[in-house]
């Protein structure tokens, strides 16, 4: 976890509660939830720009600094630079799938 990853978790849940039947507060809720959970991670170096989207860079930072396997996203096409590094960017279908053969 990362300080602007929670900060767009939180406002993408908050701005989609209504589609996903949660409050405001629910939703905010998960985000609290995720923050006890995970580990935060420091981020100290920084490769921009290597993806099509600015807004997606910090995804990647935490990821490569975290060693993250993947990246799991609905728009794998926006992280087509992440190529070059460790974490490789999976639908969250693929990511199940690869999670399920792998028990």
């Amino acid at each position: 976890m990362s300080v602007p990853l929670v900060l767009e978790y939180e406002a993408v849940l908050v701005r989609h509660a209504a589609e996903l039947n949660l409050s405001r507060e629910a939703a905010v809720g998960v985000v609290d939830f995720l923050c006890r959970v995970g580990h935060r991670q420091d981020i100290h170096f920084l490769w921009r720009p290597s993806l099509p989207d600015p807004q997606d860079e910090f995804v990647l930072e935490l990821a490569v600094a975290a060693n993250c396997e993947a990246i799991v996203t609905h728009n794998v096409r926006d992280f087509v630079g992440a190529k070059k590094f460790k974490p490789q960017a999976l639908t969250p279908a693929a990511f199940l799938a690869k999670m399920w053969r792998s028990l």
